[in-house]
């Protein structure tokens, strides 16, 4: 089996690879008949000379290959025809932005793999950046609050070699006494813990967070359970929020009512009830004035982020009276920070923790016949139509909807 690295030429550049040099060397000493390729690229995060380096060959073009492994989305112009690839081609969800690329994807008998589907029996996703975005993300956060408050200046994370280089820059900075609230047990909220911890910060409970001052700097972790509450006043769990979510309301108020700076790590599903609205941010005792919002549902769950920011330009203001934007330093004005390509900060650390991921559970699916089902649950698209899993993306493909 030929496996060919592909360049990513999707604009603006990402810098992200699937697979590391030493993670090829991984592959190839773990699966004999396996061979790599890489093609040449002047901006991946790991240089045409460290593949080399490592004997891997890097080549003009990996039309050879059967398998083509990319991150982003691949230029339409740049598809080569019945090849299997992989990469996040942002279709699942109907994204109008996209739907020309999978009509091409299917014209061109393309045999797509997702890696957002790359799944284990219960749905769990197996391959992700998450907790890289859970990394940077907070980082970011700490960062625009020095910003907004003219406490501190911490450098760019884009402009660091590694998750340990954040961390140092943190830890010669000084928060005031804030509580901060943080969102999310997955893999991003789970990142973003990585970053308070390292910083030292002190971790509380619901009931102290609510309830009590402290003459530090603390936060407070909560899932869906605790910051949601069902509407009929019966006792919830998370598994029955996950169930029947139109069954909940926000209970997040009382955390708005204490906190001054929010990470959103959380996953939103479909029908779950907003964190809180732009009602909610109107009223006199929100306390929020700094968010990070790494989910980034634009319009959706958290009020104050009305569109994505970028990692050139990562933080704008929000202001509750008028729903729109403003400049994130004035009194008024919420700064948020709700950059939705945050793993592209740290593209070295990325890519290694994704690398070793995808050669754990997806490279022995090519050689042990899809034993668990791997490759046949990640299939997309296979003999130019719609797999059965995916065939409710029909009609977006048709343009009927």
């Amino acid at each position: 089996m030929k496996f060919g690295i592909i360049r990513e030429r999707k604009n603006p550049p990402d810098r992200r690879v699937v697979l590391s040099p030493a993670e090829c060397q991984n592959v190839l000493s773990t699966f004999p008949k396996a061979e790599i390729l890489v093609e040449t690229s002047p901006i991946r995060v790991f240089s045409d000379k460290e593949y080399v380096d490592k004997n891997i060959p890097v080549v003009e073009n990996v039309e050879n290959c059967d398998v083509l492994l990319g991150v982003k989305e691949v230029p339409i112009n740049a598809l080569i025809s019945n090849k299997k690839y992989f990469f996040f081609s942002h279709t699942i969800k109907k994204q109008p932005y996209n739907r020309d690329l999978l009509r091409a994807i299917l014209a061109k008998n393309i045999e797509l793999y997702d890696h957002e589907v790359i799944t284990a029996p219960n749905g769990q996703r197996l391959v992700a950046f998450g907790r890289y975005a859970g990394i940077v993300g907070a980082y970011n956060g700490i960062r625009t609050y020095g910003l907004k408050y003219d406490l501190f200046q911490l450098p760019k994370a884009e402009t660091l070699k590694d998750q340990q280089a954040l961390i140092t820059e943190l830890r010669k900075i000084k928060l005031p006494n804030i509580k901060i609230l943080l969102t999310g047990k997955g893999r991003v909220g789970n990142g973003a813990k990585e970053m308070l911890d390292a910083m030292g910060l002190k971790k509380v409970n619901v009931a102290d967070y609510l309830k009590e001052e402290f003459s530090e700097p603390v936060y407070c972790q909560i899932d869906a359970s605790e910051y949601n509450k069902r509407k009929d006043g019966v006792r919830g769990n998370k598994a029955d929020f996950f169930k029947n979510p139109h069954e909940y309301k926000s209970n997040f108020f009382r955390f708005a009512e204490v906190t001054d700076f929010y990470i959103a790590g959380h996953f939103y599903g479909d029908g779950a009830p907003y964190l809180y609205t732009r009602e909610d941010a109107k009223q006199s005792d929100f306390k929020i004035k700094v968010v990070a919002d790494i989910s980034c549902d634009i319009d959706g769950p958290v009020a104050s982020t009305i569109r994505p920011s970028t990692i050139a330009d990562p933080i704008y203001g929000y202001d509750p009276a008028t729903e729109k934007e403003i400049d994130y330093k004035k009194d008024n004005a919420i700064a948020v920070m709700a950059v939705d390509n945050l793993p592209c900060e740290l593209p070295r650390d990325a890519s290694v923790g994704f690398g070793e991921a995808f050669t754990k559970y997806v490279i022995p699916a090519f050689f042990n016949n899809d034993a668990d089902g791997i490759l046949e649950r990640a299939r997309m698209t296979q003999n130019g139509k719609l797999t059965q899993r995916f065939a409710y993306l029909q009609a977006y493909a048709n343009g009927d909807e």
